[in-house]
């Protein structure tokens, strides 16, 4: 069973609306506080940090199409996105976003970790 009806995926939703909405906002180091620590270091590459990293890709959301929880683990399909969520005790952080469905093979993310 799917849904956002539940705690769990109402607050991993939020997440990924949260992360989205920083970076729609130009909100860089805010964006970066809601992905997970590998998912930050990912975006460190050639000496930018990930708070201008982010803020380069091409990334949009969208309002949530579905959300899914498994355990710690969830995926968020979103109109122009999917992104992936780690639970975290602190709450829900982004492991992977700006990612395209590739059919058999694992997703393709621009954000991962």
């Amino acid at each position: 069973m799917t849904g956002c009806a539940s705690a769990g995926h109402g607050a991993a939703g939020q997440a990924a609306e949260s992360f989205h909405g920083a970076v729609a906002g130009g909100q860089g180091e805010q964006a970066c506080a809601l992905l997970t620590p590998r998912a930050a270091e990912s975006l460190r590459s050639g000496g930018e940090e990930c708070a201008q990293a982010v803020l380069s890709l091409n990334l949009s959301g969208g309002a949530i199409r579905r959300a899914e929880v498994w355990g710690d683990e969830a995926q968020v399909r979103l109109e122009h996105d999917t992104v992936f969520l780690h639970r975290f005790p602190q709450g829900w952080l982004v492991r992977g976003a700006g990612c395209q469905a590739r059919g058999d093979l694992p997703y393709d993310c621009e954000v991962e970790g």
